[in-house]
């Protein structure tokens, strides 16, 4: 009989799996039942884990193919990264931390916004896979939201609004508000370079609906004016937000967190920046977005 049990946080989403050990192969009983919880929590802790790069990817490719790690921001080259040049297209390096005055990895120590990893792209992906190698004792706690609630929960009017609607999602910035490497500024908000998503969409494994909207700066609804877009999405994420929706995760070596980027949003809380933090992710390729 499998050791793994699933304790719920208690809070909007979120879980912990207890009994696994990710540094060997999980046997498919035991993933059918970590696919089930994270389709119920759409976040899972993994705590106390010991793992490198090579186990990481492969657990991550249980769920799906691995995703290439995302554009670089303007001042971080990944090759300044220390990963062994077989996993370095697929592992992203989060860090604060600098080696002979370079960056070792992207998004430093300031707040991460709201955001869902990568909608930009045509395809976002579907899952994301972050793991803890150093963590300030205190400082750069993860933020989840659940957006199948904060759909369920929208005013008529609100919901009503949305309808039909589709966002373009900036590719130009990062969650750290940081250009990208290829990228200019677009001064008119309607011309944004990224996708084109509807602004709610239906889980392809579990059915239900879930609002979209990525991040907010350089969000902007089609077919609305300008202003009309920017009060709907102030409307939209000051719902979105409410700490109703929202478990926090207070970092620990060796855990595992992954979350599903279809109904999940995210952010970060600042950290001094004398303190190091050292976290490796991976992402999981994603599908289509499908229109509610």
């Amino acid at each position: 009989m499998s050791a793994i049990w699933i304790q719920p946080t208690g809070a909007a989403l979120g879980a912990d799996v207890h009994g696994v050990d990710l540094s060997r192969p999980v046997d498919d009983a035991d993933f059918r039942r970590i696919l089930a919880a994270w389709n119920e929590h759409l976040v899972l802790r993994f705590s106390g884990q010991r793992i490198d790069d090579s186990s990481l990817m492969a657990f991550s490719a249980r769920f799906g193919a691995l995703d290439r790690a995302p554009i670089p921001a303007v001042g971080f080259d990944r090759t300044d990264s220390a990963l062994a040049p077989e996993v370095r297209d697929w592992v992203a390096v989060i860090s604060n931390v600098k080696r002979d005055g370079k960056p070792i990895g992207g998004l430093g120590n300031a707040e991460l916004v709201w955001h869902t990893d990568m909608s930009y792209n045509p395809l976002p992906p579907r899952a994301s896979l972050l793991y803890a190698l150093e963590v300030p004792p205190d400082g750069g706690n993860t933020g989840f939201l659940n957006m199948y609630l904060a759909y369920e929960t929208l005013p008529a009017d609100l919901r009503q609004a949305i309808d039909g609607r589709t966002c373009i999602h900036d590719s130009s910035r990062n969650s750290a508000g940081e250009l990208r490497k290829g990228f200019q500024t677009t001064p008119d908000i309607r011309r944004t370079p990224g996708a084109v998503h509807p602004l709610v969409r239906l889980h392809p494994v579990t059915g239900r609906k879930a609002l979209f909207l990525g991040r907010r700066p350089g969000a902007y609804v089609h077919g609305l004016a300008v202003a009309d877009s920017e009060a709907l999405l102030d409307a939209l994420w000051a719902h979105a937000t409410q700490d109703r929706f929202t478990w926090y995760q207070k970092w620990r070596v060796g855990d595992l967190v992954m979350w599903d980027n279809r109904c999940v949003m995210h952010r970060r809380d600042p950290f001094d920046e004398d303190r190091r933090r050292l976290m490796h992710r991976t992402q999981i390729v994603g599908e289509p977005v499908l229109a509610a």
